[in-house]
């Protein structure tokens, strides 16, 4: 009798829980990932996603983050070295390291080229490099200053197979037969499923591949409707940093211009329908989520945790 109460008192125990959870989160073991992106695959969900950033690293860093609270990550080579041997090991550490609690093979990830979109000469003498980094089996690239729509064609361009469906105004994809064996592996599907699946999300829905821009100087936000509305893009930020940097404002505050840049990018992604990258913090967070924002740059696990509670995030994390 003793043990039939203790049983039932832990059930009642498991039950309450479960109510004051509101059902927000399913188990690990019951939840299906539908795609290869889990960044992909929630903000087709309209749920907000959060990363963490590293700066370069190989195979030890890559299993290290296998593990971790982000939806993503940044693999940072603007300011670091383009070290395509190091992302390679960095995509197969996370692969022996998983999968994610979500089920997925590896977190997402995003890795910020190591050019600016200055102009189309730049983009034309560097568009190998977006086939060299999405080889390594990445989940998308980002482009730091973004400045034109021809630019960010060029990108959109560069990350597509010839085969893949003509968009207006966007030219024959530039990816090569060859280089897919990898990326493949490090996806866990054939060379082939991985030619099909290696586009720009939402230009295609069954794309898994985000292409993301960084509007962060006043000669890129002159563009910002432009940029964001050219097909294949997913999601924009506004460059704090290098904004202040543009219009020299300095450190302290936050100046009248940069108040209405950050306004401009916001209102360009929302016309074009694609996500918003800002920071988040334990004080903004739900008034961020609430004024569109979709990615948060780097918050924490505790801070990520809280943005998720507050949308009733389905996914295990």
């Amino acid at each position: 009798m003793a043990r039939r109460l203790a049983l039932l008192a832990l059930t009642i125990t498991i039950l309450i829980v479960v109510a004051a959870l509101g059902g927000r989160q399913v188990s690990a073991q019951s939840y299906e990932p539908t795609r290869i992106s889990k960044a992909v695959e929630l903000l087709e969900q309209d749920q907000p996603i959060y990363y963490t950033q590293v700066n370069g690293g190989g195979y030890d860093e890559g299993k290290r983050l296998a593990q971790t609270w982000a939806d993503y990550i940044t693999y940072n080579m603007e300011h670091s070295p383009f070290n395509m041997a190091d992302l390679r090991a960095f995509m197969q550490g996370l692969v022996d390291g998983g999968p994610t609690k979500s089920g997925h093979r590896t977190p997402t990830v995003i890795a910020v080229l190591p050019l600016g979109g200055i102009n189309e000469t730049v983009m034309w003498s560097n568009y190998w490099m977006v086939e060299q980094v999405l080889g390594s089996g990445v989940h998308g690239v980002l482009l730091a200053h973004a400045r034109s729509p021809e630019v960010v064609r060029i990108l959109v361009q560069a990350a597509r197979y010839p085969h893949a469906p003509e968009t207006e105004g966007i030219g024959e994809g530039l990816r090569g037969s060859g280089g897919q064996g990898f990326a493949a592996r490090i996806w866990g599907v054939t060379p082939q499923e991985y030619q099909r699946l290696a586009d720009p999300w939402p230009l295609n829905p069954d794309g898994e591949l985000l292409i993301g821009l960084k509007i962060e100087d006043r000669h890129a936000l002159e563009n910002a409707e432009a940029t964001t509305a050219v097909p294949g893009v997913g999601f924009a930020e506004w460059g704090p940093g290098d904004m202040r940097m543009s219009f020299d404002v300095g450190r302290g505050g936050m100046p009248r211009v940069l108040v209405e840049a950050r306004a401009r990018v916001l209102a360009a992604t929302r016309g074009a329908g694609i996500a918003f990258l800002n920071q988040v913090n334990a004080e903004d967070i739900e008034a961020m989520i609430d004024e569109g924002v979709r990615i948060g740059a780097n918050p924490g696990a505790e801070v990520a945790d809280q943005g998720r509670r507050y949308t009733k995030r389905q996914m295990p994390w």
